[in-house]
């Protein structure tokens, strides 16, 4: 039996929810294009979830327990800015008519970080869906660190994410990789709601999506409800209550995250657009918004008509709001009194500062010929920082062994039925995730966890299948979230499983993504040093591309054999740093490198120095970090009057011709590789110490012609 109360629905809600579809109409109508249809039709779904059903404070956005809306069919934006224009969230009038124009608070699409209320960007459809997965994963993980001993649904930092979703999404395969994870884990705390039209840009869905959804999800171990305001085809009957209703009884669910599948008619009521492909995606049209108006009872020659007594209505959610907030602060009073060091990193938390002494808790690798991989690097320094960061988790796409991303002794985060011979599950205390070979639903959950800005997340697979999940990365540069790409078998250099695993055009093509960090460090001690600057960095995502292979841990400071000085790692952080200088001052030609080939730019000045020529050689981990320094620096790293330079990368060359300059020479590979021991692929393909130096004395002559 439900214990919530009665919908209390009102001729004033309802007026409330007309709003809103002639606002939507009139939006789109105004700036000619736009998405009216899908606004219209699932006004009242929008309206009673923010009026309604969400505990949630328009004064504070960003309050910790409110509960989590995420539009995931975001070329409907408006139906989102309308409830935040009517909840009072700081959207004004203004704002609906600027819809989808430059500067406004109201662009095509939802975006984190625009607009007041929006907590994820939104529009690539299928990813708001696995956004809120990892919301509710993030949820839960967050009563694991603060309040631990509460049960789950009662701590004062439990809250519930709630998901409008459409055909299109439940289309797109990362919505299905996330679902079933969410099936998995249990998310009792997570509600979708599928508004299935059936329409499409291209007309009746019939054409090419006809499975049965509901049945798919419960498959996936989903509570699966259906309401219809359909009538089955017969009449159009907005049950607002049986909506209610599901929601309630989906809420009361508790191991089991929840589908609601609704029945609609785009774009209802309009008389002539209703159930078309065309109010989709285009304006009605000045005829059709009127006799819609007509419909609904209001004036046809009125636009963005709001009556008074609907948003003096509407945005008494201000006050409940404020009530909610001040109730939950004498709570948090009670519990930080009770608990002064998780409130002290709370706080932490949310101003997103890392801890004293991370730095020196940094693994520090003795120089070694043999070497040692970055990847293996990388699993030491997460586990060297992880007792001091209870925010850092993670995990990889079913590669964790070979991407070394697990915490060592702590459970996996998922429900303690999940428990294996392997792992030991914990759905609260859990820091090891396990995403399965779901590359592109690791990225889109990830985005929702770092939107949920409290804790850090870290995901891995292969380089080259980071192509899975490009979709996700760009939206999680786009939104400026910090999440972490641990990405390893990041060249040739992982050897026999041949082209198909081999990465040759990825870091090219990654760089060429704006606000996002590629970074390639060139032994374990770099990449010690990359994930400190990484962690310090709150502002964008970053990736590490790391090897399979051992390469050498290079000297630091001055070696006792040889009696050069090695740089240390405090200037990883700048993104390009001399590792290694010429001897007796300005170097002949500059050496270039990233990763595992930075060995090799080494290696080849021993053989310059042989013929009697200077080499400066240059680690660059990270070309994004080297772009931010000032010229000043960039220019005592790479001279510009040294016009003979050398740059060496296990991939395409594009991107590097502006470090090198006309006179300079790129080692790289550009044909796909092959199946062979790494050490034959590396000879076979030119990236080889003697070819960099071969390169450098072209690159002397040419200059000096």
């Amino acid at each position: 039996m439900s214990t919530s109360p009665a919908l209390d629905w009102t001729d004033l809600d309802a007026k409330a929810v007309d709003t809103a579809r002639v606002l939507a109409m009139d939006a789109v109508q105004k700036v000619g294009n736009g998405h009216p249809g899908t606004a219209m039709s699932l006004a009242p779904a929008a309206y009673l979830l923010f009026q309604k059903v969400m505990r949630h404070d328009p004064a504070d956005p960003s309050w910790i327990a409110r509960d989590r809306f995420v539009l995931s069919c975001g070329h409907s934006s408006i139906t989102l800015y309308t409830q935040l224009y009517l909840g009072g969230f700081g959207l004004e009038l203004e704002d609906l008519k600027a819809l989808r124009t430059w500067g406004s608070k109201t662009p095509g699409h939802p975006e984190l970080g625009h607009t007041a209320g929006v907590e994820v960007t939104t529009g690539p459809l299928g990813q708001g869906v696995a956004n809120a997965v990892g919301m509710a994963m993030s949820g839960r993980r967050i009563h694991g660190i603060l309040d631990p001993e509460a049960k789950d649904g009662e701590s004062l930092f439990d809250h519930h994410v709630y998901v409008l979703c459409s055909d299109g999404d439940l289309q797109e395969g990362v919505s299905g990789e996330a679902s079933s994870i969410a099936g998995t884990q249990e998310l009792g705390n997570l509600t979708v709601i599928y508004d299935r039209n059936r329409i499409s840009i291209e007309g009746d869905t019939d054409i090419a999506f006809t499975e049965d959804v509901a049945a798919r999800y419960e498959a996936y171990g989903w509570h699966v409800q259906t309401v219809d305001w359909t009538n089955g085809g017969t009449d159009y009957r907005e049950d607002v209550p049986a909506l209610y209703d599901a929601i309630t009884a989906a809420r009361e669910v508790t191991d089991q995250p929840s589908l609601i599948v609704l029945d609609t008619i785009i774009a209802w009521p309009a008389p002539n657009a209703q159930g078309t492909g065309a109010s989709h995606g285009s304006a009605l049209g000045a005829d059709e918004v009127a006799a819609t108006k007509e419909i609904l009872g209001w004036d046809p020659a009125r636009n963005f008509e709001v009556p008074p007594e609907v948003l003096e209505h509407t945005r008494a959610l201000r006050d409940r709001g404020s009530e909610w907030g001040a109730a939950w602060d004498k709570q948090y009073a009670t519990w930080s009194e009770a608990n002064p060091e998780r409130a002290e990193l709370l706080h932490r938390l949310k101003a997103r500062t890392m801890p004293e002494g991370l730095a020196e808790a940094l693994p520090v690798f003795d120089a070694d010929a043999k070497g040692v991989a970055t990847r293996s690097a990388s699993g030491k320094v997460i586990n060297a920082l992880a007792p001091l960061l209870p925010e850092l988790w993670g995990g990889s796409a079913d590669l964790a062994g070979s991407n070394n991303t697990t915490i060592k002794d702590v459970p996996s985060f998922a429900p303690a039925s999940r428990t294996t011979d392997q792992w030991t599950a914990d759905p609260f205390q859990g820091r090891v995730l396990h995403f399965g070979i779901r590359e592109h639903g690791m990225g889109a959950i990830m985005n929702g966890i770092a939107a949920d800005t409290i804790t850090r997340v870290f995901g891995g697979t292969f380089l080259t299948f980071s192509d899975y999940m490009r979709g996700a990365v760009r939206v999680a540069a786009l939104s400026k979230l910090p999440v972490t790409y641990v990405w390893t078998h990041d060249s040739i250099g992982l050897g026999e499983d041949g082209p198909t695993h081999q990465p040759i055009e990825h870091l090219a093509a990654l760089r060429a993504m704006p606000g996002l960090d590629v970074v390639r460090p060139a032994d374990a001690n770099e990449t010690a040093a990359a994930w400190l600057a990484i962690l310090n960095h709150t502002d964008r995502p970053a990736a590490l591309a790391l090897t399979r292979q051992n390469v050498p841990v290079f000297p630091r400071g001055k070696d006792a054999e040889t009696g050069e000085e090695w740089a240390g790692t405090d200037d990883v952080a700048k993104g390009g740093y001399v590792l290694l200088d010429a001897e007796g001052g300005t170097p002949d030609v500059v050496l270039m490198a990233t990763g595992s080939e930075v060995q090799l730019a080494v290696e080849a000045r021993k053989l310059l120095a042989a013929d009697g020529i200077s080499a400066r050689v240059v680690s660059m981990p990270c070309l994004e970090w080297f772009e931010a320094q000032t010229i000043a620096y960039r220019e005592t790293v790479i001279p510009p009057t040294v016009k003979a330079r050398v740059s060496v990368e296990a991939g395409v060359k594009q991107g590097w011709r502006e470090y090198v300059g006309d006179h300079g020479r790129m080692v790289s590979i550009e044909q796909f590789g092959q199946s062979a021991d790494y050490a034959r692929i590396y000879t076979e393909y030119g990236i080889t110490a003697q070819a960099v130096a071969d390169a450098a004395r072209d690159s002397i002559r040419v200059s000096t012609d």
